[in-house]
């Protein structure tokens, strides 16, 4: 807390740089210089006349949450973990986006009133130049962590806070928001600024790891100790197939001395004595080994490569560790089918152009994930990807889920009202899943959005502008649907812009290489494998529920092996599928068995014929045959 003549001394420099330009010597530090002139610079006066707050109104704060829903997502949890460390404190953990626009707020109760009086809550404005000197916006002019304490802060009547922000960084030095810690100024901690720096690390290593699972890279964590690969301390590489570094966190820019300028023009064995082959080799005889290498400087460090999948499980068709990685996320779920890539093909050349796509196919045989990665592989990939099961919402919620609704709509309407899931899907993609079991009359109500492209809530209220990407998917013939009367015909035609039909997993060419990938996919770092004749017996069976079946009877397998066990055999399969199986290869067997007795009678049958059509002549019906006479004594006598 600072003293009395500390804070005088502040008021009296504050007010020396307006009258005069320029700062008495040694009273504040050169951040808090720059801020402050920049303050003044935006017009704002300590005290007086106070600016007017900044509020983001509701769509413009939607469209904001979207555009970053991948950082809420990761920071809410460490948001959490940091509030219980700041928790007896009285404050609030704060969450802008980086134009200073606050996101999400998570509070003490007795604080979160006092701190709504200054405008600390979602969807207000906190740049400098609309509240002067204070930690999120100071941290977002200088791309740096910040504390401000009480008179500190420009405007006079944000002097009872103490806070603490950090800037969270993409992989590629980007700025992407703000993490702050607000509370009341004599409550505030010597430690806040330093939790406050290690949750937003938290949360770029969170976002990190995410990125190159997503996009399918290799990322090799650095420390210059054993023990401390796995922790916050580690440095983080992403890199391509190719060994180019196209992203680091914060420890690695710093180890290896890069600027976020260089991020993508470096390669690995620019920075290290290894290269990427030696590491990949390393990996598949030993995944969790460490490797020590050294920078060019000759300090030693450890390495651990991780991969987030298998590139080379023990299966017939897997994928070199070596190659290259995918061109776009359809690429990543191409595992060699013929049929399955034409339907990806066709997907890729109508993106961005405005034409819906529906996907049919059986039940489990993956048409959300083409449509999750049609979207990825999108211009709209950073925008929001909405998937709505139609066949799982009751038919008197689906109008309100779908298009929104008023405030007081309904009985048990929320108070606020809803957007609605279409309004959600602004500047993304919208995937409606089961399109062929929506009611009829929610059918003409979509129709006539897609037709209009705005939403009008359930209960009134002005039509919403809408934008976005559609695509639908059924198990069902929607076409014989819609010409029996059971779907829209007119709707049927505007959803039909591009039709695709996945194939059935009994269908597809690729079983070893879907096998493989779904067990990369169930333990990190081991290389798991079926049986051989399991593995056949497995391609042979018809799978009625498709991949989704398969990635279920896959993942109770590998919860049955043991800790030395690699090799999934018949006594890890679940008992039912397991029986399924043998009566399947019993089936087949019999089949093949009763094969040479259905032949043998054929070929009595034929011989009988011939010779009743040459009267028994026996060489005339050799030759009608085509065999010798001796070769149809022999088959007689059979």
């Amino acid at each position: 807390m600072a003293n009395s003549s500390a804070v005088l001394a502040l008021r009296h420099a504050r007010q020396h740089l307006i009258e005069h330009g320029n700062m008495p010597a040694g009273v504040v530090n050169e951040r808090l210089a720059r801020s402050w002139e920049r303050s003044i610079a935006a017009g704002l006066l300590p005290v007086g006349r106070l600016p007017a707050v900044e509020f983001s109104e509701r769509d413009a704060l939607r469209h904001v949450l979207v555009r970053n829903h991948e950082l809420l997502a990761y920071s809410r949890p460490v948001m959490e973990y940091l509030f219980e460390q700041v928790h007896p404190s009285q404050s609030v953990v704060v969450l802008a986006d980086n134009r200073g626009t606050l996101m999400h707020t998570l509070g003490d109760p007795n604080f979160m009133s006092k701190s709504e009086r200054v405008a600390l809550s979602a969807g207000a404005s906190w740049r400098e130049e609309q509240r002067g000197t204070n930690a999120i916006g100071t941290a977002l002019a200088e791309k740096c962590a910040i504390e401000i304490h009480g008179p500190e802060h420009f405007l006079e009547r944000n002097g009872f806070l103490t806070c603490a922000a950090a800037p969270i960084m993409s992989s590629c030095g980007q700025l992407l928001g703000i993490l702050d810690v607000s509370g009341e100024q004599h409550t505030g901690q010597s430690h806040t600024l330093g939790l406050v720096k290690t949750a937003a690390r938290m949360i770029e290593n969170r976002l990190l790891v995410a990125d190159c699972r997503r996009k399918r890279h290799l990322r090799i964590h650095f420390h210059a100790q054993p023990e401390g690969i796995g922790t916050l301390a580690e440095g983080i590489l992403m890199l391509s197939g190719d060994g180019r570094i196209i992203g680091a966190n914060r420890v690695a820019m710093a180890l290896f001395r890069m600027n976020s300028l260089q991020v993508g023009a470096l390669h690995l064995n620019m920075v290290i004595d290894v290269n990427l082959d030696s590491l990949l080799a390393q990996h598949r005889r030993r995944p969790d080994q460490l490797t020590p290498v050294h920078l060019h400087n000759g300090v030693l460090l450890f390495a651990q490569l991780q991969t987030d999948y298998v590139a080379a499980v023990a299966m017939p068709s897997a994928s070199p560790a070596s190659a290259a990685p995918p061109a776009d996320a359809l690429a990543v779920l191409d595992n060699g089918d013929l049929n399955w890539r034409s339907a990806a093909d066709k997907v890729r050349r109508v993106l961005d152009k405005s034409i819906p796509i529906l996907i049919q196919g059986e039940s489990g045989t993956g048409k959300e994930y083409l449509a999750r990665a049609a979207h990825e592989s999108s211009l709209r990939r950073n925008g929001p990807f909405v998937a709505i099961n139609c066949a799982a919402i009751p038919e008197n919620l689906i109008e309100a889920e779908l298009f929104g609704y008023a405030p007081g709509a309904f009985t048990g309407a929320r108070k606020g009202g809803s957007p609605g899931r279409l309004q959600e899907a602004q500047g993304g993609t919208l995937f409606l899943d089961e399109i062929g079991d929506m009611p009829l009359t929610m059918q003409t109500r979509l129709l006539r959005v897609l037709q209009e492209r705005c939403v009008t809530p359930l209960g009134g209220g002005a039509a919403v502008a809408v934008d976005f990407s559609l695509l639908c998917a059924t198990h069902c013939k929607l076409r014989e649907e819609a010409e029996k009367g059971a779907f829209r015909s007119d709707l049927y035609y505007r959803l039909n812009g591009l039709t695709v039909q996945l194939p059935a997993l009994r269908e597809r060419s690729d079983f070893c290489s879907l096998a493989g990938k779904i067990l990369a996919g169930q333990h990190a770092g081991r290389e798991l494998y079926v049986a051989p004749a399991l593995l056949e017996q497995m391609q042979r069976f018809a799978w009625p529920g498709n991949l989704r079946q398969l990635s279920s009877v896959l993942r109770t397998a590998v919860a049955m092996l043991d800790d030395d066990e690699n090799c999934i055999d018949w006594k890890h399969l679940p008992d039912d599928i397991a029986e399924d199986l043998l009566a399947a290869r019993k089936q087949a067997t019999a089949v093949s068995e009763e094969a040479p007795q259905n032949l043998r009678a054929l070929s009595h049958n034929a011989i009988r014929q011939a010779l009743e059509k040459s009267d028994g002549n026996v060489s005339l019906a050799a030759r009608t045959l085509g065999i010798s006479r001796q070769t149809l004594y022999r088959k007689m006598q059979d």
